[in-house]
């Protein structure tokens, strides 16, 4: 990765985060470009709040280099936060106040003339679909108006930079499809979109590019497309047998099917057949004699990428 591109947004080198004795961001590299949509993946631990909270400017830098806007976060943190927008994971919202009133007091934070927030309030509130909400109290929202006016009201100064800390976790997929919609109108619009997320459809949908986390460390970056093509192969064949229903284990199964594909993987429910002929690959199972139960042929995901260089060991 290229250390110190011309007119980036966000600028890391060997960036580093401390708690005490615990170093939770261990010298990573980054650089994103105006205008793209770049994502922080990682399991729980591996690092990204860490490293948002640094570029947000509300968290100091432990070591290594940062520059966000072309500014150093620990001399221009105000002006850094007057520019960039951020989303937090959870809602903040003041439930004491009205959709219309949390945008509008939320505008007038940053020294704004009145009618400038008034006229940003009703096109943000037009541009999340809130309009028909705008005297309604925060508590009689949906959660996924709730999070509408949340990314809303992180634009109300016009950000150059937006950060979204898991933007649609606890959204039915109705809901986070149309916060999708309109972060993808924030890019066009040309807002630079920096996201962590748990969804790995969602940063397959929404970033150009991301780095995987892991640990404090940067363990991949590109595009979702690329890293599917370096980590992955083409389509997973996914099959199921008696042997899981009457409690053995798929391990000796895996063995005789081991030179059909790249890679195996075995689940306690299944086998993964990483191979580029999903097909082709279940035919000669089929040739050796082998009777699934279930059988399914998908595309790899960036689930894929994800799990083989995160594991699948949870981290709480």
């Amino acid at each position: 990765m290229t250390l110190s591109e011309p007119g980036s947004m966000i600028h890391a080198a060997d960036l580093r985060k401390s708690f005490g004795g615990f170093e939770a961001v261990r010298g990573i590299d980054v650089d994103v470009r105006p205008g793209e949509a770049f994502g922080f993946l990682g399991p729980n631990g591996a690092g990204k709040s860490s490293t948002m909270r640094m570029v947000a400017a509300v968290s100091p830098v432990s070591g290594g280099t940062l520059r966000i806007l072309g500014m150093d976060p620990a001399t221009d943190g105000p002006a850094i936060r007057a520019r960039i927008g951020v989303c937090p994971q959870e809602d903040t919202l003041d439930t004491e106040l009205t959709v219309w009133e949390n945008l509008f007091v939320y505008g007038r934070y940053f020294g704004l003339p009145k009618a400038e927030v008034r006229e940003k309030v009703e096109e943000l509130l037009e541009f999340v679909q809130l309009t028909d909400k705008a005297k309604a109290m925060v508590d009689d929202l949906s959660g996924g108006m709730k999070r509408r006016l949340t990314i809303a009201r992180s634009l109300v100064n016009s950000p150059e930079l937006l950060l979204l800390d898991e933007p649609t976790t606890g959204l039915d997929p109705q809901a986070r499809h149309v916060v999708w919609d309109r972060l993808f109108r924030l890019k066009q619009q040309g807002v630079t979109l920096v996201l962590t997320t748990h969804y790995m459809d969602e940063a397959e949908q929404l970033t150009d590019r991301l780095v995987v986390m892991d640990k404090g460390l940067i363990v991949a970056e590109g595009s979702p497309l690329a890293l599917i093509a370096e980590h992955s192969t083409r389509e997973v064949a996914e099959l199921r047998f008696p042997v899981a229903a009457e409690g053995g284990t798929h391990e000796p199964l895996a063995e005789s099917v081991a030179d059909l594909a790249e890679r195996v993987e075995v689940l306690p429910d299944r086998l993964l057949l990483y191979t580029h002929d999903g097909e082709e690959t279940m035919a000669k199972v089929h040739e050796r004699g082998l009777e699934p139960i279930a059988t399914l042929v998908r595309r790899s995901t960036l689930e894929d990428v994800f799990l083989r260089l995160t594991g699948r060991t949870l981290v709480d």
